[in-house]
């Protein structure tokens, strides 16, 4: 496999399918720019050995174009963090983006305007009226696929080589990120350095394990979690739940939970978790206190109280000090561990603590020499809020991309570079 490290890029035009979906506020001024920092490795290095480059990304889940979503709001910022005049192409697909990919020069940029103001780039039909029978849906699905081929050869002729940085949108078999990567040979399409660190995590965590392996699994559902967690019960020696799906478990094993969030069709399943738990030797780490408050709100009255006698019209918002102290003795003893949820509401300061302790739990754990991956947007958000990225091992940019690769899922945008 093609690597940017050995490849030359002098005299080439490169398509670098980047996510620069970054948060714009009313101004449509970057409240964010991680995701673009994120990629200015790679695009620089094809800078400097004499590339060129097209950026394709998107930004938001537009229906057409629009304004809103439109990338000409973040040149000014790119061009300024990557030290080079960024051009800009106003249609993907138009005359203009045609002839601004062809004249460009080595060291020069071109930003194609948002991707996914095609619905090609997709593969998916808009504009359906709600009462769209099955062949009628059918019938649009076949003509965006037909077309989507178009699209995607297209995107494919501004360049020599295709470089995937984007690995927040690995889990979509989109036309930039993963189809157009057939249009060129195995020695001219790679992952970006950002790429390849994340998917170096990932494997790192899935199949080059030191153990003990913890993994600390949060969220408020059970059902929104279920396939990772019984993929972690064949490769854990630990696994941690925490977050409000901590309820459905304690409810199930006969706990009174009062208010606190519950999915009760989730109870036999909690359960069988249980039960699968024991048999594959894995020890099932369920909070004993929680940190309860009469309302949802930062200033709620609390107490902490054990987990499973909690009183009516109070919910659980976050673990308790026994808790904490459990989990972080657990994580420290670990060689192997990874964070996907927080253990309460931690958006909220009063009910923070927990979250904050599995943090510097992991990170004690990572300076003793363990190898930890943090993933999903709330945890990521939590070791930034608590100033523990620096910490931990890794620190994931994709969601769900990271969360599919953890089930076990074949991830197209790295099958397309892989192979």
């Amino acid at each position: 496999m093609q690597t940017i490290d050995q490849f030359n890029f002098a005299g080439k035009k490169a398509f670098v399918r980047v996510d620069f979906n970054v948060p714009l506020d009313e101004n449509f001024n970057i409240t964010d720019d991680n995701r673009i920092r994120a990629a200015l490795p790679t695009l620089k290095k094809i800078l400097s050995d004499g590339g060129s480059i097209i950026i394709g990304s998107h930004l938001g889940r537009p229906k057409g174009a629009t304004d809103k979503f439109s990338l000409k709001h973040i040149v000014a910022h790119v061009s300024k963090v990557l030290g080079v005049e960024v051009q800009f192409a106003n249609d993907c697909m138009g005359e203009e983006a045609v002839a601004k990919s062809a004249a460009l020069k080595p060291g020069e940029a071109l930003l194609l305007e948002n991707l996914r103001f095609y619905a090609e780039e997709e593969g998916k039909p808009r504009g359906l009226a709600e009462d769209a029978t099955d062949e009628e849906k059918a019938a649009a699905k076949k003509a965006v696929k037909a077309s989507q081929k178009e699209f995607t050869k297209k995107l494919a002729s501004y360049a020599d080589c295709y470089v995937n940085d984007a690995f927040g949108t690995a889990h979509r078999a989109h036309a930039s990120t993963a189809l157009i990567a057939d249009y060129f040979d195995t020695d001219n399409k790679m992952f970006g350095y950002l790429m390849e660190k994340e998917v170096t995590a990932v494997d790192k965590i899935l199949n080059d394990i030191k153990r003990p392996f913890t993994a600390i699994m949060g969220g408020s559902k059970v059902s929104s979690k279920i396939e990772i967690i019984e993929n972690l019960l064949s490769k854990v020696d630990n696994l941690i739940i925490t977050g409000g799906m901590t309820f459905t478990f304690t409810k199930a094993l006969g706990g009174k939970i009062g208010s606190s969030i519950c999915e009760d069709d989730k109870m036999p399943l909690a359960l069988e978790l249980i039960e699968k738990a024991k048999k594959n030797n894995v020890k099932l780490i369920i909070a004993v206190d929680a940190k309860i408050a009469d309302s949802f709100s930062n200033d709620a009255n609390t107490q902490f109280v054990d987990d499973d006698v909690i009183p009516d019209g109070w919910s659980g918002l976050d673990i308790g000090p026994k808790t904490e102290e459990i989990y972080a003795k657990v994580i420290k003893e670990s060689k192997t561990i990874l964070w996907n949820g927080p253990t309460g509401v931690f958006e909220f300061e009063n009910f923070s603590h927990g979250s904050k302790s599995v943090g510097e739990a992991i990170v004690e754990a990572t300076k003793n020499g363990a190898f930890s991956l943090v993933g999903g947007g709330d945890s990521v958000a939590c070791v930034n809020k608590f100033g523990l990225a620096d910490g931990v091992s890794y620190v994931s940019t994709g969601g769900g991309a990271l969360l599919e690769a953890i089930e076990g899922k074949v991830l197209p945008g790295i099958a397309a570079i892989k192979g």
